[in-house]
């Protein structure tokens, strides 16, 4: 970008945030944006306090470091939308490029948004904790484009972001592999996936080829994919009362199967947020559905539900928990429309349950199993202790 390049009918474009990441940059953008170093005179770049993303704060003397682009109109279109899904439009600013002052634009908030700001911003520590999830969700969210508004795309983009976090989370997980034969995954090709809905769950038409068992290729295959963010599942058991605590809900799957009651009994459950562990989830969840504090967290597993056409993963806990007779009744998130009844159920019943098939949901089967095999140590720690 020289001096010339400015007097086209192109507006100058500040970066100062995220955007600064080149991969990211690309995905929105759509084609690789050259980038080159400027400043924003009188701000300060920070983290907004507690929050993954940075702001522009007032200070006189201060420097904000970034980027100048000059992106044609299409590709100046995609950056609008995309900064439109949080809500940022474009504002007229002074920057410093190549050693003169220059007039640009930049993405802010609206004038009425409260951030607190943070300690300064760094774009390598982002790009390291969250670069790559925020790459896969700008993917997402770029394709609902011409879609849908892109106030309704930022309206999910906490389940957008959680979805990406999952992928990216098990992208890096290894099975031990101990027993199986031992496939060559990167002679799988993908060759294209139809994304026909993307909501607060995505369905997509996938179509790829897969080395067989016998040497030879599979495919191309077409398959659909449900896909969901990963979820934690939490069992309480109080090991002094001998007792579980399961929660009671309606749920559409079941309704949409036939089933003639689905109010189904299950564990506590809940979606991963992005940057949460599987156990802070567990504990935020038991807080939200049934106002319970959990003790210790015991790990069942970690597994697909239904790999065949499911993208997600359980994590399933027994946990340790104090559980009195006043402890059951009505909880769940209000702002997420859950309506949530807990019960008490002592331990004998609850093999009942499952005998007999009360427990009809796959976590609280799996879950429920473990406490049989390791009630015995549990209830022996408790008295040791």
């Amino acid at each position: 970008m020289g001096r010339e390049s400015l007097a086209v009918d192109m507006s100058p474009i500040f970066l100062f945030g995220t955007l600064c990441h080149q991969p990211l940059l690309d995905i929105v953008a759509g084609v690789e944006l050259r980038m080159e170093a400027a400043a924003l005179r009188g701000y300060r770049a920070a983290w907004v306090k507690g929050k993954s993303w940075p702001m522009l704060e007032e200070r006189a003397e201060a420097l904000a470091e970034g980027a100048l682009i000059l992106p044609e109109p299409r590709i100046l279109n995609r950056l609008d939308f995309y900064e439109a899904c949080f809500g940022y439009t474009r504002r007229k600013v002074q920057v410093v490029w190549d050693g003169a002052e220059i007039e640009a634009e930049a993405w802010f908030p609206p004038e009425d948004t409260v951030q607190e700001p943070g300690e300064d911003w760094s774009l390598p520590l982002w790009a390291r904790q969250w670069g790559e999830v925020q790459c896969v969700a700008a993917a997402e969210m770029m394709r609902q484009m011409g879609v849908v508004a892109p106030d309704q795309v930022g309206a999910r983009f906490a389940i957008i972001r959680a979805r990406a976090d999952a992928f990216v989370r098990t992208s890096r997980w290894r099975r031990p592999g101990h027993v199986g034969a031992k496939m060559p995954g990167d002679q799988i090709v993908h060759h294209g996936t139809d994304h026909f809905y993307d909501g607060f769950f995505n369905a997509e038409e996938m179509q790829a080829s897969h080395p067989r068992f016998d040497g030879r290729m599979n495919g191309p295959l077409k398959r659909s994919v449900f896909r969901v963010a990963d979820a934690v599942t939490v069992l309480p058991y109080d090991p002094v009362r001998d007792r579980i605590l399961l929660v009671q809900q309606f749920r559409f799957g079941a309704y949409a199967h036939g089933d003639v009651n689905p109010w189904l009994m299950e564990p506590i459950a809940g979606m991963i947020d992005a940057g949460e562990t599987p156990e802070t989830a567990a504990r935020r969840e038991a807080r939200e559905e049934a106002n319970l504090t959990l003790g210790g967290l015991h790990f069942v597993g970690r597994y697909y539900p239904s790999p065949g056409g499911v993208a997600q993963v359980l994590f399933s806990y027994l946990a340790i928990a104090d559980l009195p007779d006043n402890v059951a009744g009505l909880g769940g998130h209000a702002d997420e429309n859950e309506d949530i009844l807990s019960h008490l159920v002592p331990y004998d019943l609850a093999r009942k349950l499952l005998a007999e098939g009360d427990m009809a949901d796959a976590a609280q089967i799996v879950t429920m199993q473990y406490l049989m095999l390791h009630r015995d140590r549990l209830r022996a720690t408790v008295r040791l202790g």
